[in-house]
């Protein structure tokens, strides 16, 4: 799946469709995710913590 960054405010977003947000089992409205980049590869995953 390819996206494109959009400019908002003072920094660029990846908006997630609705699928990807289902399977990785995130509520965008009470759960935090985790972003990591090794090897130029970003990597985004639910956040243990609450």
């Amino acid at each position: 799946m390819k996206r494109k960054l959009l400019k908002v405010g003072n920094g660029w977003a990846v908006f997630l469709p609705k699928v990807l947000i289902e399977l990785l089992d995130i509520n965008p409205e009470t759960d935090q995710i985790e972003m990591e980049v090794q090897n130029k590869v970003l990597t985004i995953q639910k956040s243990k913590e609450k």
